[in-house]
C-alpha cells in the first residue's frame, strides 16, 4: 500500500507544484492533506446519510430476526464469554491493552511512534462516535439489557472502537517483520476479537445488529483515514524535497 500511496502523492505533488509553486512552496503539501481530509469527511457524511435512509420497516425486520436468533442461543457459558469480551471492548479493557502496548513499544520495538498512532486512532474513534450518536439519536433496543448502558445506540461504540483500534493493530502487525505464522495467527485472533465484541452487544441485548454494522463501517473509515495520514507524513518526512522549518 505504501508504494501505491507514494506514487499517487508524487503525481499529485507534481501537478500541484506546477500550478501553485509561484505562490508558496509548501502549498502543494497543504492541499494534498486537505484533499485527503475532504475525502474522509465526505465518506463520513455519506455514512450518516445512508444510515438515515436505512430507518425502514425492512431494516427493523432484519434487526428483530437477527437479534432473536442470537439471543435464542444464550447459555451460561456464552454469557460469561460475551460479558468478558464486551469488557475487553470497554474503556478499562483498552486501558490495559494500551499499557501492554506501551511496554512493548518501549522495551521491544523501541518505537514510541507506534504507541502514539494507536492511541490517536482510538481517541479519534471514541470522539467521533459520541458525535455520530448525537446526530442519529437512536434509542437502545427495548429488550432486557444484560449489562448497563448509558449512551445512545447508533452506531455501536464498542463495534466502532474495536474495528478502529484492533483493525489498526492488525495493519501494524501485518507490517512487522516477524514469523509469518505468528503474524497471521495474531491477525486472525484480532479479527475474531473484533467480531466477538460486536456480537456480544447483540447477545447482551444492548444493540441492534444495524448498530454493529454502522460501528464497523465507521471504524473502518477511521482505519483507512489514519493509515493514509500516517503514510503521508512518512512519505513527506523521507522526501528530500519536502521543505523543513
Amino acid at each position: 500500500m505504501r508504494k501505491t500511496v507514494k506514487l499517487l502523492i508524487d503525481k499529485l505533488r507534481t501537478f500541484l507544484r506546477e500550478k501553485f509553486h509561484q505562490y508558496d512552496v509548501t502549498l502543494p503539501y497543504i492541499i494534498t492533506v486537505i484533499i485527503a481530509l475532504i475525502v474522509v469527511v465526505g465518506g463520513i457524511n455519506l455514512f450518516v446519510e445512508l444510515t438515515d435512509t436505512l430507518k425502514s420497516d425492512l431494516l427493523a425486520d432484519y434487526d428483530y430476526k437477527i437479534t432473536e436468533y442470537v439471543i435464542s442461543h444464550r447459555s451460561e457459558a456464552l454469557t460469561k464469554y460475551f460479558v468478558f469480551v464486551t469488557h475487553v471492548g470497554d474503556i478499562y479493557g483498552y486501558a490495559i491493552v494500551l499499557i501492554v502496548l506501551a511496554i512493548l513499544s518501549y522495551f521491544v520495538f523501541k518505537q514510541w511512534k507506534l504507541m502514539l498512532q494507536v492511541f490517536f486512532v482510538l481517541a479519534l474513534s471514541a470522539i467521533s462516535n459520541l458525535i455520530l450518536k448525537r446526530f442519529v439519536d437512536r434509542a437502545r433496543p427495548g429488550i432486557e439489557h444484560m449489562v448497563s448502558v448509558e449512551t445512545l445506540s447508533y452506531p455501536s461504540g464498542h463495534a466502532m472502537s474495536a474495528m478502529a483500534f484492533y483493525g489498526f493493530l492488525m495493519y501494524l502487525i501485518y507490517r512487522f517483520n516477524i514469523n509469518i505464522y505468528l503474524k497471521f495467527g495474531v491477525i486472525f485472533l484480532l479479527g475474531i476479537l473484533i467480531l466477538s465484541i460486536g456480537l456480544s452487544r447483540i447477545y447482551l441485548g444492548v444493540h441492534f445488529p444495524s448498530d454493529i454494522a454502522g460501528g464497523y463501517i465507521a471504524g473502518l473509515i477511521w482505519v483507512v483515514f489514519c493509515i493514509l495520514i500516517f503514510d503521508l507524513i512518512e512519505v513527506f518526512r523521507r522526501d528530500p524535497q519536502t521543505p523543513t522549518v
